[in-house]
């Protein structure tokens, strides 16, 4: 084996423009959670919140891609956010950081599993573990064998069966049905849908986007992603992908309107089967399953692909000095191992997917300070700073006992970045002491 096909396996060996950019960067974000988390905020917070969802992955996607050139000027040889923070953090701290990423990787994962879990039983009803066998199986062999080079021979399949199933099967619907009659339908059965001034709508929505964009920020998938992407198109493939982005769940919050519009419902699976039931034609059904299918799998392969890596690559290398051809191999095996292991969680376990991404929202709203610390911060990052998103973390789990989940958020958030700067200050007045005397 020539030396580099390692990176090759990392990078996929070729350079996107905008276009392609765009497409690998929705393949990754367009996900499980796009649409069973979706039709559950619709339902929960109205129409209002559907839009919200919609404005989350938008303004995390445009946030990231505004400092993306920053960090590709800053950290040019980096192909990873793992060997960036190599390059930033030292001893304890460093492993402490990975340790995080660590676990959210493995949480996202779990999340997107979970997903794929529900979906395949309710459109194949066959068993959750049989159609997760499945799952896992393609997704090793195209994210955790494949590398990224499968990885992009698939992602225009899977966006072309996604944006074909949003815009067909809520046109067709919307053609024979009538836009009046689902209106009505909704005054009817639903009208707190179409109620605007809910006040617990805005908490929502401002939480969710702090949570998309520390999502953003820490994930494994799209920083790989920002080094493939050719340099000046950066910013441009983010923002276009987090505005064309933000249509995926308000075309899926149409679907879950044509479901219901005419009847009620027992629960989002209940909605989900309904709209299944309502697919008269086969097309329409395969389209469907494909996009649902494509969701799942283009986000699993990647997220299994960049996790694999960051655990070989950054974690477990330097300590065993392994070479490319060994560093690809156990590269195979971590994505077997998460593989399995995923399978048998989710054959297990089904909760509440919205209540899991703001249980972990703490740690995303927590780490957020100190990854803008390691991005902007031009001195070398004093070693004990990355532990102030555990104080922002344990500040705001403490303060579940008296808030909601939304507003422990914000106090992680807020702990954790006060924390960060009153360390910052303190370690330049202590330089600058030192420099004086």
């Amino acid at each position: 084996m020539k030396q580099g096909v390692y990176h090759h396996y990392i990078q996929g060996g070729i350079k996107f423009g905008i276009a392609y950019g765009v497409v690998s960067l929705l393949a990754r974000w367009i996900t499980g959670n796009t649409i069973l988390s979706s039709p559950e905020t619709l339902v929960k917070y109205g129409l209002l919140g559907g839009v919200g969802y919609a404005l989350m992955g938008a303004f995390a996607l445009f946030s990231f891609g505004w400092i993306a050139p920053f960090i590709r000027e800053r950290f040019p040889d980096a192909m990873t956010i793992g060997d960036v923070l190599t390059t930033r953090l030292k001893g304890n701290s460093y492993w402490f950081v990975m340790t995080v990423l660590l676990i959210t990787s493995i949480d996202s994962l779990f999340i997107q599993s979970l997903g794929a879990g529900i979906l395949l039983h309710l459109l194949f009803d066959i068993p959750v573990f049989v159609g997760l066998f499945i799952f896992f199986v393609y997704c090793f062999l195209l994210g955790g064998i494949g590398g990224m080079k499968k990885i992009h021979q698939f992602e225009g399949i899977h966006i072309s069966l996604i944006f074909a199933a949003i815009i067909l099967i809520p046109v067709y619907f919307f053609i024979q049905e009538g836009i009046f009659p689902v209106y009505d339908g909704l005054h009817l059965y639903h009208p707190y849908l179409l109620f605007l001034k809910n006040s617990s709508v805005t908490p929502f929505v401002l939480t969710a986007l702090l949570i998309g964009f520390g999502q953003v920020l820490i994930d494994r998938a799209s920083w790989q992603r920002l080094y493939i992407i050719e340099k000046k198109k950066i910013r441009t493939s983010f923002m276009m992908a987090g505005i064309i982005w933000a249509t995926i769940p308000i075309a899926f919050s149409g679907m879950i309107v044509i479901a219901i519009f005419s009847q009620g419902y027992e629960n989002l699976y209940s909605v989900l089967f309904q709209l299944i039931d309502k697919m008269d034609s086969l097309f329409l059904l395969l389209l469907f399953i494909g996009c649902c299918f494509s969701a799942l799998a283009s986000t699993v392969g990647a997220e299994l692909h960049a996790t694999s890596i960051m655990i070989i690559r950054n974690m477990l290398t330097d300590k065993f000095n392994w070479n490319e051809r060994t560093q690809l191999k156990n590269t195979y095996i971590a994505a077997g191992i998460l593989s399995l292991s995923l399978f048998a969680i989710s054959s297990l376990l089904s909760p509440n997917l919205l209540e899991l991404i703001f249980f972990f929202g703490q740690v995303y709203a927590s780490i957020i300070p100190t990854m803008a610390a390691v991005i902007f911060y031009r001195k070398e990052i004093p070693a004990y700073l990355p532990y102030c998103s555990i104080a922002g973390w344990t500040t705001g789990t403490i303060s579940l006992f008296y808030q909601s989940s939304i507003f422990s958020i914000w106090i992680s958030f807020f702990t954790a970045s006060i924390l960060v700067f009153l360390y910052l200050v303190m370690n330049k007045a202590r330089y600058d002491y030192r420099g004086n005397n």
